[in-house]
Order: C-alpha cells, then sequence, then structure tokens
C-alpha cells in the first residue's frame, strides 16, 4: 500500500483509446474526478497524445475497494489543437502500466504546459456559447 506521502510527480503519456478506458473505468468505479465519456470522446484530439502527472493519493475510508487511488492531472489534446488540463482518479495497477516520458525536453514542455494550460471548464464554456 502507498505510503501517506505523495506519489512521485511521475508524467506519463497515453494515447486517445486507453484514456477513454481510463475515464470510462473512473466513471463505472464512481470516483469523482474524471470527465464525462461521450464529452471526452466528443472533443478530444483522437490521433492526440494526453498526459497524466500523480497529483496525490486519495483515500476514501467509506470505500476501501477504490482505495487508495491516484489523483492526477491531465493534459489533453483537444480536437480545436488547444491543450488543457483536468483531473483524473486513476487506479494504481492503470496508472503503473502507462508509458513514462522520459524524453527530458518533452517531459519539461509537458510541465510548462501543465503550470499553463486552462482549465477544461473554460474551455468548455466558451465552446457553448459559440454553439
Amino acid at each position: 500500500m502507498p505510503s501517506n506521502e505523495r506519489p512521485q510527480p511521475q508524467v506519463k503519456a497515453t494515447d486517445s483509446p486507453t484514456l477513454l478506458g481510463l475515464e470510462e473505468n473512473a466513471f463505472g468505479l464512481g470516483l469523482s474526478q474524471r470527465l464525462l465519456p461521450d464529452w471526452l470522446a466528443e472533443n478530444i484530439d483522437h490521433s492526440g497524445s494526453h498526459y497524466l502527472r500523480a497529483a496525490l493519493w486519495h483515500r476514501l475510508s467509506h470505500r476501501p475497494e477504490v482505495s487508495p487511488h491516484l489523483r492526477c492531472e491531465l493534459l489533453l489534446q483537444l480536437r480545436d489543437g488547444e491543450q488543457v488540463l483536468s483531473l483524473l482518479d486513476v487506479m494504481p495497477q492503470d496508472f503503473e502500466v502507462l508509458q513514462p516520458v522520459s524524453d527530458r525536453h518533452l517531459l519539461l514542455a509537458v510541465h510548462r504546459l501543465m503550470a499553463t494550460a486552462r482549465p477544461v471548464r473554460e474551455w468548455d464554456e466558451e465552446h457553448c456559447e459559440r454553439t
């Protein structure tokens, strides 16, 4: 079992089909930090890369079947080319199998983007106003 400390701030890369599976799993488990799978399928760049960074261990004493799990920052590549930030709760075994970002330049770029990207909620509100 993970310690009470924050997880290593490891960044993992994922493709769109894998991301959709992670979101479906979070939805099915009733985890609180996730996007609606239909919204995600409609708005992400299906050929894009997305990145998860473990932020904290989330423990739910009333739900031991999903505790602890990782709360991750999620950098999404959207179909319009913008990259936005969200959160995603992920089971540790699902996070572990994702491909780590090992290229130093890409890792620095992802950290920079995560620090400056606007939240997915802002993108969605702006997009809804246009339609």
